[in-house]
């Protein structure tokens, strides 16, 4: 090989490296930062990204180093719910536990990864945050509202019934999940009690249930990615054709991010 060709050879492209926030739960008197198994395991599998964990618990002094780290930002489910009063709420359900900690955390999380123009992926709590942060609001307790199904999972049964695929998700033609996952509907789990009402800043639905809560969002207009789903596709995403290709999806997303940098740095050098 000649020494042009050597230096004109591109460098390889590293993983993207995605951030995860963790949250809180105690255990024997001990407070914990964590994070499910389950989420992690298909983002390196099929996104093929590096997951980075973030600490929640320390506030968001450090969220910028976080983000000069990061190529994609991927906001989790959890079983807690969000702080009503970022959304302008009272509690409507006392008994449910909070993560005030996660909250003041990812809200800004996103917003700052908007501005970085960085992909975002949210999954159920994920997708709560991210309509809460650009404006949104939400419906404490989806199950009481006129003409909604009860969307919680039995908490008496087996884990695979709780996520077993239970109501059918339509897909709006012509959006991006139609065209990355090349259906009209398809037959999603359900583990919540809560889902958004009000739409934030520049969000669209595109995908929802038989009753027309809304199951998945996007931002086209305020992000190149940001896409959230309601239900877990991260759930045994390994034997679900429709949970690989949104996170393979993603991946590719946070690919995209990492030439643009890779790109950006040669223009600069």
């Amino acid at each position: 090989m000649s020494n042009s060709n050597i230096g004109n050879k591109q460098p390889s492209l590293r993983k993207p490296v995605v951030l995860m926030t963790m949250g809180s739960q105690e255990r024997k008197g001990h407070d914990y930062q964590v994070m499910t198994h389950k989420y992690i395991t298909p983002l390196v599998e099929f996104s093929d990204c590096v997951p980075v964990l973030v600490p929640t618990c320390c506030g968001t002094e450090d969220l910028e180093t976080y983000l000069d780290m990061a190529d994609g930002v991927y906001l989790t489910g959890a079983g807690s719910n969000i702080d009503p009063a970022l959304y302008g709420q009272e509690n409507q359900t006392p008994g449910k536990g909070q993560d005030q900690n996660r909250d003041l955390f990812d809200i800004p999380l996103v917003k700052a990864a908007i501005k970085r123009g960085l992909p975002i992926f949210g999954i159920c709590r994920g997708m709560q945050e991210i309509n809460v942060a650009l404006g949104g609001d939400i419906y404490q307790k989806v199950y009481a509202e006129p003409g909604f199904n009860d969307h919680r999972e039995n908490p008496e049964d087996p884990v695979e019934v709780q996520y077993a695929q239970v109501h059918g998700v339509k897909i709006q033609p012509g959006s991006w999940l139609h065209d990355t996952l090349g259906t009209d509907e398809i037959r999603v789990n359900s583990l919540h009690g809560q889902g958004l009402h009000k739409l934030g800043a520049g969000i669209e639905a595109i995908a929802r249930a038989e009753d027309g809560l809304v199951e998945a969002i996007h931002a086209p207009s305020i992000s190149p990615f940001l896409f959230a789903v309601q239900w877990h596709p991260e759930w045994q995403a390994a034997k679900n054709p429709d949970s690989i290709k949104i996170f393979q999806a993603f991946g590719d997303a946070c690919r995209a991010q990492v030439r643009k940098a890779q790109i950006k740095r040669q223009h600069a050098a």
